[in-house]
């Protein structure tokens, strides 16, 4: 086994992507700007990085602790989400949406994955979104922000092929982590309907990243959801998710 960083590793997905590489052996090193991260590592008897990668100093401060040491698996799971209307939402949330997103996912990805291509090996997990597909009314920066990180996964996928390092993008539907509650969507359809369980989720995603896999969908009706947000017309996609995301 090897050794692995873990980003958002103090809960929902992350924490069982932290879990399921601990049971298998990993070497861990997770971060997450959320003090809880503490209690998680020392469970998991894992090294761990109390540092916000929405910033340039968070990133820095992973990096300084890396060293010269290369991982040999990255899940790039850090994230959050943020609804309501556009309008309402103040700017220095929307800012920390995409700094979280897909600046600091960005610029880590930029900073461990040439090194992996260095060294010939390497494993590089995304967590994008199902609604990296839909435009999103009441949810419209993070569904844009995944929209991104979608497309920049399979896009490092296929300028890192032939290097020994694979790329694989998790795009979970719906799931039962913290995220509804922290964008403040506790009051709309989708923050009250049922939810996939994070464990799952997560044992998806660590699944194809061991496989190689370039994309992963978790569940039949998520992948029912993705292909119909492919196919349908983008407005028809958006009022459908309006439906969804709008506070009752």
């Amino acid at each position: 086994m090897g050794f692995c960083v873990i980003t958002g590793a103090a809960s929902g997905i992350g924490l069982d992507l932290a879990r399921i590489a601990a049971a298998d052996g990993h070497e861990l090193l997770l971060v997450d700007r959320d003090p809880a991260l503490d209690g998680v590592a020392a469970n998991l008897g894992a090294g761990s990085v109390l540092a916000d990668l929405a910033t340039r100093g968070g990133v820095d401060a992973l990096c300084e602790r890396l060293g010269a040491r290369v991982p040999d698996i990255l899940m790039l799971n850090a994230g959050r989400s943020l609804g309501h209307a556009f309008g309402q939402q103040p700017e220095d949330e929307i800012l920390d949406v995409i700094e979280t997103n897909v600046t600091g996912t960005t610029i880590l990805a930029r900073r461990i994955a040439p090194a992996m291509a260095a060294r010939g090996s390497g494993r590089i997990l995304f967590t994008g979104s199902i609604v990296g597909y839909m435009p999103g009314p009441f949810q419209a920066v993070y569904n844009a922000s995944k929209a991104y990180v979608n497309s920049l996964s399979v896009a490092l996928s296929h300028e890192l092929s032939g290097s020994g390092v694979t790329v694989t993008c998790l795009m979970p539907g719906v799931t039962d982590t913290r995220v509804f509650e922290r964008a403040g969507m506790l009051d709309t359809p989708v923050g009250q309907m049922k939810k996939d369980d994070p464990a799952d989720v997560a044992r998806t995603g660590y699944d194809a990243l061991m496989a190689g896999r370039e994309q992963v969908t978790h569940g039949v009706m998520n992948k029912v959801q993705a292909t119909a947000a492919e196919v349908l017309p983008a407005g028809m996609v958006a009022e459908l998710h309006r439906r969804i995301a709008e506070p009752k």
